[in-house]
């Protein structure tokens, strides 16, 4: 791609790479700052909402990470449009939702000159994001977008912010379209399982906490499966009540905002607690009471794909573990049910 009839603008490259990777509706406020993007949205198999407010832009495309797995997309303007965008940048963050936020930036030329609205997005950014860049080159603006979409997807799942200074939009370059992204997989291995299998085998007072992002229906289904054939009590995290249902047998409770005290009785009477998907952070440890650390009192496995404190250390895509794992019920499981009898019949 050399000739004249392949130039395109770093602006059209960009909605061109949204489109390889499949993105089929974004979320903006319209901004002076990225006008060559507006220009390049024209006639472009893409659903645009213009929204009245950076941070319900930003929500919008943080909701729409939540919902499918894939990244949400919005577009905002520099300065105050990127700082109100905080909003939905820190909910993915703290909810492992896939996002890539595009922020307007003053052209390079004014760069550290303290231009209208100049912001240092790495420094506003870096504490709530999994990677917050600014692209230079027009020429890298397939290598980055697609970056992007492997960083906000993979591992535990996250906001990314890509700058775009105003001038670099316009440049005109000729470059191939990076290849469609995929979302690589990470589960436990079969020792993993074994041990697991194990631990399990031999509690009588075992329960699962669940959270997280990345659920399918069908991964819901497969741990409900799972707690119904090892008699296993699961509890949901903070604002993860649609994991499991509240009328199953098997349901314990939300551990969010002002739990059931004997739900919390509970957990810390446990001598197995297995945390699938989400962070032992404020709300799930109930401002960190629940679970000592760093050396918890009860065996403690985190399976989560990315730094945990596991008992068992397997990285995984959790809502297929439970329907990969093979382990053995053991014979704690007639103690186990036997509590679940009692407890849905109202008894200590």
């Amino acid at each position: 791609m050399t000739s004249k009839d392949n130039m395109r603008t770093a602006a059209e490259v960009l909605v061109d790479q949204l489109i390889v990777h499949g993105v089929r509706h974004a979320f903006c406020v319209p901004g002076e700052s990225y006008l060559a993007v507006l220009d390049a949205f024209h006639d472009r198999d893409l659903a645009i909402t213009v929204c009245r407010h950076e941070g319900g832009a930003a929500t919008m495309a943080e909701a729409v990470g939540k919902a499918t797995g894939r990244p949400g997309i919005c577009f905002v303007t520099r300065g105050p449009g990127a700082t109100n965008a905080s909003l939905g940048v820190h909910i993915a963050s703290q909810d492992s939702s896939p996002m890539i936020m595009f922020v307007g930036q003053v052209a390079r030329h004014m760069r550290d000159r303290e231009a209208f609205q100049e912001l240092d997005y790495r420094a506003v950014f870096g504490s709530m994001t999994k990677w917050t860049t600014e692209i230079d080159d027009p020429a890298r603006v397939p290598e980055i977008v697609s970056r992007a979409f492997y960083v906000a997807t993979n591992g535990r799942p996250g906001p990314v912010v890509v700058a775009l200074p105003e001038d670099m939009l316009r440049e005109r370059v000729a470059v191939a379209d990076a290849l469609p992204f995929q979302t690589i997989d990470t589960a436990p291995g079969r020792a993993e399982m074994d041990e697991l299998a194990a631990l399990l085998a031999k509690a009588e007072r075992p329960i699962f906490l669940i959270g997280g992002s990345r659920w399918t229906e069908q991964g819901c289904a497969a741990m409900a499966r799972f707690a119904e054939k090892f008699a296993m009590p699961v509890a949901t995290t903070f604002r993860r009540t649609h994991l499991f249902h509240a009328l199953h047998p098997n349901y314990a409770g939300d551990l969010g905002i002002g739990p059931n005290p004997k739900l919390l009785a509970r957990v810390k009477a446990s001598d197995l607690v297995v945390l699938v998907g989400g962070r032992l952070s404020e709300m799930q440890s109930q401002g960190y009471t629940l679970i000592d650390i760093p050396t918890p009192q009860m065996t403690f496995v985190h399976i989560h794909p990315d730094v945990a404190r596991p008992r068992v250390p397997a990285p995984s895509r959790h809502q297929r573990d439970a329907g990969r794992f093979r382990g053995r019920g053991g014979s704690a499981r007639a103690a186990r049910e036997s509590g679940l009898a009692r407890r849905r019949e109202g008894r200590p």
